[in-house]
C-alpha cells in the first residue's frame, strides 16, 4: 500500500464484492454500539461485520491509491495519511472468535471508522481532481 508495503490479497474470484450501501449500513449500525453497556452484539456478529469492513476497506484503499498515482506528493496529504492508516489496520490479523464482546465490538468500531475516513478521503480526492481539471481547462467564449 502507500507505506512500501507490499500485501498479498488473497481475494477469491467468486466471493462477492461488498455492496457500498450494506457496509455503510453497517458502518452506522457498528459506531452506535455503546461498548460500555452489557448490551452489545454477539462476537460473531462483531467479527463478521469488522471482516466486511475489512474487505470493503481494502478495495476503497485500493482504488484511492490508484486515484492517487501519479498525483504530486502534495496533492491531498489528508487522503495519503489514511491510505497509511489504512495499510496497517486492514491487515491486522483477525481476532478470534473467542475474543471478549467489548473486544470484538472495539475492532469492528475502529475498521467501521476507518472505512469512513477511507470514502472521505475518497471524495475527496475526486474533488481535487475535478477542481484541477477546471484551473487548467482553457476558457471558452
Amino acid at each position: 500500500m502507500g507505506s512500501g508495503q507490499a500485501h498479498e490479497h488473497t481475494t477469491s474470484l467468486t466471493s462477492p464484492v461488498p455492496d457500498k450501501v450494506e457496509v455503510l449500513a453497517l458502518v452506522e449500525a457498528a459506531l452506535s454500539w455503546d461498548v460500555d453497556s452489557p448490551a452489545l452484539p454477539t462476537v460473531k456478529n462483531a467479527l463478521a461485520m469488522a471482516q466486511q469492513f475489512t474487505d470493503f476497506g481494502r478495495i476503497v484503499a485500493d482504488d484511492l491509491e490508484a486515484k492517487l498515482l501519479g498525483l504530486p506528493a502534495d496533492f491531498c496529504i489528508g487522503a495519503r495519511a489514511t491510505l497509511g492508516e489504512a495499510s496497517r489496520r486492514l491487515y491486522l490479523r483477525p481476532l478470534a472468535q473467542t475474543a471478549a464482546p467489548r473486544s470484538a465490538a472495539h475492532r469492528a468500531q475502529n475498521l467501521a471508522r476507518l472505512v469512513q475516513a477511507l470514502s472521505r478521503a475518497f471524495g475527496e480526492v475526486y474533488r481535487e481532481q475535478v477542481r484541477s481539471r477546471s484551473v487548467q481547462a482553457p476558457q471558452r467564449e
